[in-house]
């Protein structure tokens, strides 16, 4: 008899885990975040790259003095050689000249001598900015090329231990990483009180202030200003920025943290002109960075470390307003607390007297 064999019929196989399935959570999640990051990045360039690669000369405040047709022709020669950027403002004499300057309504000056409008004084102020004193030296140097006797004074100069005013330009980053720092420890530290973290703050930049102008003037020598004045500048920008990212938490939770990270990171570190000054950075975002707290805290501490605090006023108005929105925000996320705990008692009424029935 012969026998023949049925071919086995194979068991069918499950499927592999690994086909045609979706993303699991996890897996999502960590997609998500790896294109948060890739966005981040692509968001910092745009932000630190685009104010430094339009930055320039734009309609910077020139002060200029000397006989009527010789100033007309050096504002023409000016318009020429570079368009836009100088806005030139005409002053009686030297004097006036070198108040404008004193006073950071202008970032240099030219003379024209009177009774001799081919000697010409260049007046830079170093400690204006980074850019100017050398642009106003290629201007000066134009002026020697055509004929004319130029002379150079650095009305406003930097210190002899810092002359190009690398600790100045540096003080971005500790400001803003104080003021962040400082906020984010403080929500972890003292997370039940909000007056401990609001004096803890207020505290922190006080120190913070006086900390960074001893290490720039008596270990640095970059700055030779009023002491405490300078002190106050720092400390102020550093609670503007400590506040307001507290405040932001207290009402938003770690959104508010993140919010204010963005905000201090992404716009207002590039665009305070910490280094160049507002005028050097393209408009209007020059003069929106002077109203962020990073912006507004260089400049009040570049007017009292080298001008006496002229030209402060504004700087002062934005840190101070900062200041206050941040514990007014505080203030609210308190009330909302007290309110909702108030509710509370109301809302266990209900249920504790349909049990009792």
């Amino acid at each position: 008899m012969t026998v023949t064999a049925t071919p086995a019929i194979p068991a069918p196989t499950a499927p592999s885990p690994h086909d045609s399935q979706p993303p699991r959570p996890a897996a999502r999640v960590l997609i998500g975040l790896v294109l948060a990051l890739a966005t981040a990045i692509g968001l910092m360039v745009v932000a630190f790259g685009a104010p430094a690669v339009h930055s320039g000369a734009h309609d910077l405040p020139l002060a200029v003095s000397g006989p009527q047709d010789a100033v007309d022709g050096l504002t023409h020669a000016l318009d020429e050689a570079k368009p836009g950027a100088f806005d030139v403002t005409v002053h009686t004499d030297a004097d006036d000249v070198t108040a404008a300057i004193e006073d950071r309504d202008a970032i240099g000056g030219i003379t024209l001598d009177p009774t001799d409008p081919t000697k010409v004084t260049v007046d830079v102020a170093s400690a204006a900015g980074t850019p100017y004193a050398p642009l106003l030296r290629a201007v000066g140097a134009s002026l020697a090329a055509a004929g004319d006797t130029v002379t150079y004074t650095d009305v406003v100069p930097l210190t002899a231990d810092d002359p190009t005013g690398s600790g100045l330009t540096a003080l971005a980053l500790p400001i803003m990483f104080g003021g962040m720092a400082s906020a984010v420890t403080l929500v972890n530290v003292a997370r039940r009180s909000r007056t401990r973290r609001v004096v803890a703050s207020v505290a922190f930049s006080v120190l913070a202030g006086i900390t960074a102008t001893a290490v720039l003037q008596l270990l640095l020598g970059s700055v030779d200003g009023s002491f405490w004045l300078t002190a106050a500048g720092i400390g102020l920008g550093v609670a503007g920025v400590s506040l307001t990212v507290l405040g932001l938490e207290s009402l938003l939770g770690y959104a508010g943290l993140g919010l204010g990270a963005v905000l201090m990171l992404f716009v207002a570190n590039p665009l305070s002109g910490m280094a160049t000054g507002a005028a050097w950075l393209p408009q209007p975002w020059g003069e929106i960075g002077q109203l962020l707290p990073i912006g507004a805290a260089g400049t009040l501490t570049r007017s009292a470390a080298f001008f006496d605090g002229a030209g402060a006023g504004q700087a002062v108005l934005v840190l101070v307003s900062w200041i206050v929105l941040g514990l007014v925000l505080v203030a609210l996320s308190g009330l909302r607390a007290r309110r909702r705990r108030d509710r509370a008692p109301e809302a266990a009424v209900g249920p504790a007297r349909v049990a009792a029935a």
